[in-house]
C-alpha cells in the first residue's frame, strides 16, 4: 500500500534539496517518502537528518539487538514504512534476514535467544501508552548489557518510536525498500 501523504510532498529544492536528494539516491536509491514531508519545514529537515546521522554513530549496542529493538517498537506502533526501511537497512547491514523477518511475531517464533527476546520484550514495553517498563525488565537488560549499551538501546527505541509515530501519523506506509532484498517484506502484525 503506497504512502498517503496526508501531507501533500513539498518540492524538494535549492542547495540542500539537491544535497539531500544525491545523498538519499546514493544511501538508498530514492528519496523517502518522510523526507518529502519534513521538506515543508526545513529547519527541522536539517535537525532530524543532523540527529539521524548521529545516532547512527552509536556502537555500543550490538547492531542486531538494535535492529530487533526497532522493528519490534515499528510493529507496535504499526509503521509498515519503518519495519519496510528496517528490513532493507538490515539486509545492507548483512543481518541474518530470516531471523529479522521474525521480528514482528517474535514470542511465536523460535529464532531469538532469550536476550533477544527481553530486548524485544522491552521495546514493546516502552513503546506501549502508558510504557509498562519494569524495574526488573532494566535490572535485567543492565546487567546482561552493561550500562552504556543499557542507554542506548532506551534511547534507540525512544527514537523509534519518535520516527514510527510521525511516519504512521502522516500516512507514509511501505516505500517497497523490502522488496529490493529479494526477500518477503515484513508483515506489520495488527496493533493489540
Amino acid at each position: 500500500m503506497p504512502s498517503t501523504f496526508r501531507i501533500p510532498k513539498a518540492r524538494i529544492d535549492g542547495v540542500y534539496g539537491r544535497v539531500m536528494t544525491r545523498v538519499a539516491e546514493r544511501m538508498w536509491g530514492e528519496v523517502p517518502d518522510n523526507a518529502y514531508v519534513l521538506f515543508h519545514h526545513k529547519p527541522v529537515t536539517r535537525a532530524v537528518f543532523g540527529f539521524e546521522q548521529r545516532v547512527a554513530r552509536w556502537k555500543a549496542l550490538d547492531p542486531h539487538l538494535k535492529t530487533y529493538a526497532q522493528l519490534a517498537a515499528a510493529a507496535r506502533i504499526g509503521c509498515s514504512w519503518c519495519l519496510d526501511f528496517g528490513y532493507f537497512l538490515a539486509h545492507e547491514e548483512g543481518l541474518t534476514l530470516d531471523k529479522v523477518r521474525e521480528v514482528p511475531r517474535w514470542r511465536e517464533s523460535e529464532v531469538f535467544t532469550d536476550l533477544e527476546r527481553d530486548v524485544m520484550a522491552y521495546a514493546e514495553a516502552m513503546t506501549t501508552t502508558p510504557p509498562t517498563v519494569t524495574d526488573e525488565m532494566v535490572a535485567g537488560l543492565d546487567a546482561a548489557l552493561g550500562h552504556e549499551a543499557m542507554v542506548e538501546l532506551t534511547m534507540i527505541i525512544a527514537v523509534e518510536n519518535e520516527r514510527s509515530r510521525f511516519n504512521a501519523a502522516l500516512g507514509l506506509a511501505s516505500q517497497g525498500y523490502a522488496d529490493r532484498c529479494d526477500l518477503a517484506p515484513l508483515a506489520v502484525p495488527s496493533t493489540p
